[in-house]
């Protein structure tokens, strides 16, 4: 019922618009996004990593176990702000500028009076000047995501600022989480009638692997195990915990990072390995090294979650933690990358350091996706399950409870319109495929979509039901054919046993595929 009549009052009862000094009842909304964070990473989802403001949230909230993103960067974070799939608004792969019908969420709540902040990452192509083209009031862009410690090449409100010194201090992380209390704080001065829409989009856990000696220190023997013993052991929490009922994908010795060229392991020396080989063949040089990179790793999404922490305390100081809903949820799954790029690698440097260059690489990434199959760029379940956890207090009666109800980036922009008692801008543009997440805030409702569509450098997927169809650029483009009801982790391939059902479902998605290459034709 709590819900039910916060909707009422959002719909029917909302006269206040911007700083009219009117009652205001509708919620703020928080989006807190990562990046490159993996499924069973945090420790509400099964992982081993301290993350308590995260898991309070979801005591205090809720738990979605089938949500997606697009596998990628950019085209996720186009389609949580804009409501439509990336490749309808040529951000996937990136052709130009947003076609004119693509308004961002941002645009569209401010004729209901919202003010809106962005902080971290942005990478939507289509829109480079935050401000003046995204429609945010302020913003702290993290445009140099290849240095932590000394970004060179960061903007705030669309003007470019002056580079920072390695030893001054700086830390990415903890300056995303400062601008989001700057901007509330602000809010709070002189906007106070006014309800807000802040999007707090970290670069961490993102390559390159750089945290704080302090944060490394709280795990730097804990992974010594390796990864298949983590696999395993997350894989048995996540069941425990009820997010899945499946078993876990075998680990694919054969796998080998997309991106990868033999001159990165000349970088970065004998301790780096390119593939997810057996724990126990490693030496014990290439073990320390590996159970370093996923220290750094754990501490860079350990000092997220601290930084989260700080937002909150934000928003409890400013009276508005009970009337924000809070989403968090990450980009894509954990990368398998190997690279070097930025600074460059320089072996004598510290892990972790401004002066070192790591990625995650295949044996953790794997850990941290199980567990599920693939990484981040593939739209197997690995590369595109996210965590997500809803928060809030005033509007959902729930506490601590799971929802199996599948949902997508794109549903974003209808669920938060919806509570915002706001109505999308006209345009002649095409239908927005996403579906509201309102009603799955009481309880269950199944699965509201017809489909879901996922399409990104060769690789393809399409969703209807339980049933999911899926194909790699590495495999030749052969489409596999999964039941996740009984198989998240695609460990059986019925494509030869339906194969009418592969046909109709490959059909479909060729389809949407025509269609959204003509909606993003348009001007």
């Amino acid at each position: 019922m709590r819900l039910s009549a916060a909707i009422a009052v959002l719909m029917f009862g909302c006269a206040g618009t911007a700083d009219s000094g009117a009652p205001r009842t509708r919620p703020n909304f928080l989006v807190i996004l990562a990046d490159d964070l993996g499924f069973s990473d945090i420790g509400c989802y099964g992982g081993d990593i301290s993350t308590p403001n995260l898991d309070r949230l979801a005591a205090g909230g809720l738990r979605f176990t089938q949500f997606y993103n697009t596998a990628r960067c950019w085209p996720t974070r186009s389609a949580l702000l804009s409501g439509y799939y990336a490749p309808q608004i040529r951000m996937d792969p990136p052709k130009g500028r947003l076609p004119q019908f693509a308004r961002l969420l941002s645009h569209e709540l401010k004729p209901a009076g919202y003010r809106a902040y962005h902080s971290g990452k942005w990478h939507v192509n289509g829109a480079p000047k935050i401000l003046a083209d995204g429609g945010f009031d302020r913003s702290y862009d993290m445009t140099d995501q290849d240095r932590y410690f000394s970004p060179q090449k960061n903007h705030e409100d669309d003007q470019l600022l002056p580079p920072m010194k390695r030893d001054s201090g700086y830390y990415a992380t903890i300056a995303t989480a400062d601008h989001a209390i700057k901007c509330l704080k602000e809010h709070t001065e002189k906007h106070a009638s006014s309800p807000f829409f802040s999007y707090l989009a970290f670069i961490s856990p993102h390559f390159p692997l750089h945290a704080l000696k302090e944060d490394i220190d709280l795990y730097r023997d804990k992974y010594l195990e390796g990864w298949d013993v983590v696999r395993e052991r997350r894989w048995k929490r996540v069941k425990e915990l009820g997010i899945v009922d499946c078993a876990y994908s075998p680990r694919d010795s054969s796998f080998h990072p997309r991106y990868f060229k033999p001159e990165y392991l000349e970088k970065l020396g004998p301790g780096e390995v390119e593939a997810t080989c057996a724990w126990n063949d490693l030496t014990p040089e290439q073990k320390r090294y590996q159970a370093t990179k996923m220290a750094i790793h754990a501490a860079m999404v350990h000092r997220m979650d601290r930084e989260i922490g700080r937002v909150l305390d934000q928003l409890r100081a400013m009276s508005a933690l009970e009337n924000t809903v809070i989403f968090f949820l990450s980009d894509n799954g954990a990368d398998a990358t190997i690279l070097v790029r930025g600074d460059g690698h320089d072996r004598a440097a510290d892990p972790g350091s401004a002066g070192s260059y790591m990625c995650l690489g295949p044996g953790w990434a794997s850990a941290s996706n199980s567990p599920f199959h693939l990484h981040k760029v593939w739209v197997h379940e690995g590369g595109i399950s996210t965590p997500m956890i809803v928060h809030w207090p005033a509007g959902i009666g729930a506490r601590g409870e799971l929802r199996r109800t599948p949902g997508h980036v794109v549903d974003f922009v209808p669920t938060i319109l919806e509570l915002a008692g706001a109505t999308a801008i006209p345009t002649n543009g095409p239908k927005r495929p996403g579906r509201s997440l309102v009603p799955a805030f009481a309880k269950d409702v199944g699965d509201r979509h017809e489909f879901l569509y996922f399409n990104h450098e060769g690789n393809h997927a399409l969703r209807v039901g339980t049933w999911k169809i899926v194909s790699s650029r590495e495999n030749k483009d052969a489409w596999e054919l999964y039941d996740l009801s009984v198989d998240r982790p695609e460990t059986k391939d019925l494509a030869a046993v339906h194969p009418d059902r592969v046909k109709e479902m490959e059909a479909r998605w060729k389809a949407l595929t025509e269609e959204y290459a003509r909606d993003a034709s348009g001007p």
